[in-house]
């Protein structure tokens, strides 16, 4: 196992699957109201640069069930790689706590925040990847699906850092993973290349969301503008306004689809308030699925 949770990428089927058997046994025993302090004592550092509701409740709740203690430290607390360079708060933090989650724009910086660390780094999000979401997503999507073999992901929206992280996944995790995105609205290309050389999975880029969203048993949909991207929102909205999950939509994918979101959602932009509050949408369990899989990267970061 890597001393780092910056990518999906950096870490081999076997081990993704072994988070998500310790994710399963972690869920039961906080549902079952049975101790599982397995960081007692420990203390994980959350640094903030984007602000966010989902992270910092499932990582502080999460760190409190373990037995651990988060501490948050706010955009304006750090101001990282402005006040102090990324390394010299990294070795700082590192004296003081077991454990870092950084929530960031530059992905440049989460790799320098882990070359600098003597503790675990967890890539909250950066402009680049978003792992941890993409990992409690396919969590979730093996929780109600009851099965692993020949699921079809169908993503809508920006080739954003969901994309991206998507693509990792499939790059370890078989499957068919299809994007509809607006031409110049591509994933990342490296990351792109790297998973369809890898042959774990059949991974394609449709221009036409019905086309993607054939038999599918996942779909899938983002913001269209993401934190930072605000004054670009309408050129946006108009480059993606074929690429709303409706319910016209999902008659093309199989009958028992699911229908997934990483929220915040923009409902009546890339999802219709029917789809998101309908019986085929998952959207809250898996942001409950954040907490649960988190406590096991962090379990599993300090075996």
């Amino acid at each position: 196992m890597s001393k780092h949770f910056l990518a999906i990428s950096d870490f081999s089927k076997g081990e993704i699957l072994e988070i998500f058997d310790l994710t399963e046994d972690l869920k039961s025993k906080q549902k079952n109201d049975e101790p599982h302090k397995l960081l007692e004592g420990k203390t994980l550092a959350m640094i903030f640069a984007k602000p966010s509701a989902r992270t910092r409740v499932s990582f502080e709740v999460g760190m409190f069930q373990l037995g651990g203690h988060a501490l948050y430290l706010g955009p304006n607390d750090i101001q990282i790689g402005q006040r102090e360079s990324v390394g010299d708060i990294s070795q700082v933090l590192s004296r003081y706590v077991d454990i870092i989650m950084a929530r960031l724009f530059g992905h440049e910086d989460i790799l320098e925040l882990a070359k600098h660390a003597t503790v675990p780094i967890v890539n909250g999000l950066t402009d680049l990847l978003h792992p941890c979401q993409i990992m409690a997503d396919l969590f979730t999507i093996y929780e109600k699906k009851g099965r692993r073999d020949n699921l079809k992901i169908a993503y809508l929206g920006d080739g954003n850092n969901v994309t991206n992280s998507w693509i990792n996944i499939a790059s370890k995790i078989p499957m068919t993973l299809s994007l509809a995105i607006p031409e110049g609205y591509d994933p990342d290309d490296e990351i792109l290349k790297s998973a369809m050389q890898s042959g774990i999975s059949e991974i394609q880029i449709f221009r036409s969301p019905a086309e993607a969203v054939q038999n599918a048993d996942v779909i899938y949909t983002d913001v269209w503008a993401s934190m930072g991207q605000e004054a670009e929102a309408e050129t946006r909205k108009i480059a993606f306004r074929n690429f709303q999950v409706n319910a016209d939509l999902l008659k093309s994918a199989a009958a028992d689809c699911l229908v997934m979101h990483c929220l915040p959602a923009h409902r009546g932009d890339e999802i219709t308030n029917e789809v998101i509050d309908g019986p085929h949408s998952i959207v809250f369990d898996e942001a409950e699925n954040r907490l649960h899989v988190q406590k096991a990267i962090m379990v599993k970061l300090f075996e």
